[in-house]
């Protein structure tokens, strides 16, 4: 009972106000941890993002790729004879 009214009295706090604090700030690094490390983290977004703009140009240079190939495609066509 004697260390308790020490730690009281260093402190200032209860000792159930100490544990409640500290287990709420052991709580929240977790959380942060998770924002940063877990499946819907912020490097899990970045990731995606760099995904998105790869597939982006890629659709872009398939478009392209697919012009040319259908004006191919209809200059081969004009020079079949109609039957």
């Amino acid at each position: 009972m004697a260390d308790t009214q020490e730690v009281e009295a260093l402190a200032g706090l209860s000792l159930k106000t100490i544990l409640m604090t500290t287990i709420g700030i052991l709580l929240f690094g977790i959380y942060i941890a998770v924002l940063m490390n877990g499946e819907n983290s912020l490097t899990v977004l970045k990731q995606l993002k760099e995904k998105k703009q790869v597939l982006l140009q890629k659709g872009k240079t398939l478009k392209r790729e697919n012009q040319e190939l259908q004006k191919a495609f209809f200059e081969l066509k004009q020079l079949e004879p109609n039957i």
